[in-house]
């Protein structure tokens, strides 16, 4: 496999937001796994198998981390597709500046078919909506942020 076609693969990868990908072409195998922040190349023939370090040149700059928000900080409690409203056109659960107390629902994350509501776990006035309507999140990954 041509070094251009694996540079195409590894983009993919670091741009998707998948953890794995395997291509087999003929013979060849190529695997990419990312994990954390880093991703893991290998690159397999049939006689051997060599890791590839990415260079410096080849990886796009990290964004520096965001300073740490004021305020509490909603976390998806898993991975799902993230929505604001309880269906497409009606109005969102919650907008920014608004009033929640504990157990109020902030939005819907959908997981496998099954459409779960996420709650206020804090009272306060929602500051910061981090995530649009539709995109996917990971675990952990900041939702909102209620002062």
């Amino acid at each position: 496999m041509d070094l251009r076609k694996l540079k195409t693969l590894i983009e993919l990868v670091e741009g998707s937001g998948i953890a794995e990908l395997e291509i087999s072409e003929g013979e060849e195998r190529v695997r990419i796994v990312r994990s954390g922040a880093a991703v893991q190349h290998v690159y397999t023939t049939p006689q051997h198998m060599t890791t590839l370090a990415p260079q410096l040149a080849d990886v796009p700059a990290e964004p520096a981390e965001p300073a740490a928000p004021d305020g509490h900080v909603v976390k998806s409690p898993m991975v799902g597709s993230f929505y604001r409203s309880p269906s497409p056109g009606a109005k969102p659960f919650v907008e920014v500046g608004q009033s929640v107390s504990v157990g109020d629902t902030l939005c819907i994350i959908e997981a496998m078919k099954l459409l779960n509501e996420i709650e206020a776990d804090q009272s306060g006035i929602i500051s910061t909506i981090l995530v649009e309507s539709g995109q996917p999140v990971e675990y952990g990954q900041p939702l909102f942020i209620i002062n």
